[in-house]
């Protein structure tokens, strides 16, 4: 009976091993060139300068990791920070901050709220390509969450091609 047993266990890993694809072990995925984030961040923050904001700029890649922060000539201290947490915020929920904002004014339990960089504030975009959310960027520090968001679209579409 243990022969039997020791044989079936050996055909049951052979057939386990043999339907894993080759390109199994690794996921394959597109992640935000330097060049990419840099041209989002100063595409966001041209288009605030232009209508007369001073802010700063996050671009996260898929990880939270930081790839640009901008701090705009004049902006305040805390913009830096509140950039950061809505472009987090964004890549964690996969949403605008925006409609985590919306999300939690309608049921403040949300426990992901809880988690040290989230901000349910208007201002952060995820950065999606193919379906694939692969980063986020923010803005902080015009005179509302709209504007903020205006300027974050605005650097997504400064630099559309690159994130084809």
């Amino acid at each position: 009976m243990s022969r039997l047993f020791d044989h079936a266990a050996v055909a049951l890993a052979a057939a386990c091993a043999g339907a894993a694809p080759a390109a199994g072990q690794l996921l394959a995925h597109k992640d935000l060139s330097q060049a990419a984030a840099l041209a989002i961040a100063m595409g966001a923050a041209e288009h605030c300068k232009a209508q007369g904001y001073t802010v700063s700029v996050a671009v996260v890649g898929r990880e939270a990791q930081v790839l640009v922060h901008l701090r705009g000539d004049g902006s305040a201290p805390h913009s830096m920070e509140n950039s950061y947490r809505r472009a987090y915020t964004a890549l964690t929920y996969r949403r605008p901050s925006g409609d985590v904002e919306q999300r939690v004014r309608k049921d403040p339990g949300d426990q992901l709220v809880q988690l040290t960089h989230v901000m349910a504030a208007q201002g952060g975009l995820p950065i999606v390509v193919d379906g694939d959310v692969i980063g986020a960027v923010a803005v902080s520090g015009s005179p509302g969450g709209d504007k903020d968001e205006a300027c974050a679209k605005a650097g997504l579409d400064k630099a559309a091609n690159l994130l084809k």
